[in-house]
C-alpha cells in the first residue's frame, strides 16, 4: 500500500465493494523457496471475513498448504500514466494514478466436499452480472465432466485479517491541477481511462 495517507482515504465497505466487484486478484503466500503467486477469481463475502477460491491441485500454493499460511489478495483496479504537462502547473513530475486494494489473512484448504458449492455460487455470481444471456449454472456439465473437475481442483478459504486500499487519484494536487490531468487521462496509456478519469474527477472521501 502506498504510505501517503492523503492515497488510502476510501473506506473499509469502499475497499470491500471495490474487491468483491473486481472478484478477481493475485494471490500470493511466501513459501520456503520463496514467494509463490497465482492469479485467482475469487468470492469475498459482504462483511470482508472471508475470501474463498479453487486452485488446481498441481498449484504449487497447495503443495505448500500442509498447514494454513499467511496469504494476500492484491486486487487491481484502473491506472494510467500521468504527464506532468497535464496539470497546467510549474513543477510537477510525472507518475502513475492507480486504484488497489489488498486482502490479508490465513489461507487454507476447505473441505473437499464443499467445492461443488463454491463452484456453483462462484458462477452464479460472475454470470448473473452478464446481461444478454440466461445464466449458465453447474447443472449443464455432464457427471463425467463434472467428476474430472473436482479431481483436478480444490477449495480454499481466506480468512481475513485486514483489508486496505490504495487509491491514487492525485488527491495530493490542487483541485484544478488535478482535474486538469483527469480530462486528459483518456488519451494516455494505462488500464481503464475513463474509469481512471472518472476516479480522479471524483475521489473516495
Amino acid at each position: 500500500m502506498h504510505p501517503n495517507p492523503t492515497f488510502r482515504e476510501a473506506t473499509l465497505d469502499q475497499n470491500i465493494a471495490f474487491a468483491r466487484d473486481r472478484a478477481f486478484g493475485t494471490l500470493a503466500i511466501n513459501a520456503s523457496d520463496g514467494p509463490l503467486i497465482s492469479h485467482v477469481p475469487f468470492i469475498l463475502s459482504a462483511d470482508g471475513r472471508t475470501a474463498e477460491l479453487h486452485l488446481v491441485r498441481s498449484n504449487p500454493i497447495v503443495r505448500a498448504l500442509q498447514a494454513p499460511l499467511a496469504a494476500v489478495i492484491a486486487v487491481t483496479g484502473a491506472d494510467g500514466y500521468v504527464s506532468p504537462d497535464w496539470y497546467n502547473s510549474d513543477d510537477m513530475v510525472p507518475t502513475w494514478n492507480y486504484v488497489s486494494v489488498h486482502i490479508r489473512g490465513v489461507l487454507q484448504l476447505a473441505d473437499p466436499d464443499t467445492l461443488l458449492d463454491l463452484l456453483t455460487r462462484q458462477s452464479a455470481a460472475y454470470e448473473q452480472r452478464l446481461s444478454d444471456k440466461l445464466p449458465w449454472t453447474m447443472d449443464k456439465l455432464s457427471d463425467a465432466q463434472t467428476a474430472k473437475l473436482t479431481r483436478m481442483i480444490l477449495p480454499c478459504r481466506l480468512d481475513v485479517d485486514q483489508i486496505d486500499g490504495t487509491w491514487k487519484l492525485g488527491q495530493n494536487r490542487e483541485d484544478t491541477a488535478r482535474l486538469s490531468a483527469a480530462n486528459k487521462m483518456p488519451s494516455g496509456i494505462g488500464q481503464e481511462l475513463q474509469e481512471i478519469a472518472r476516479l480522479m474527477a471524483d475521489p473516495p472521501a
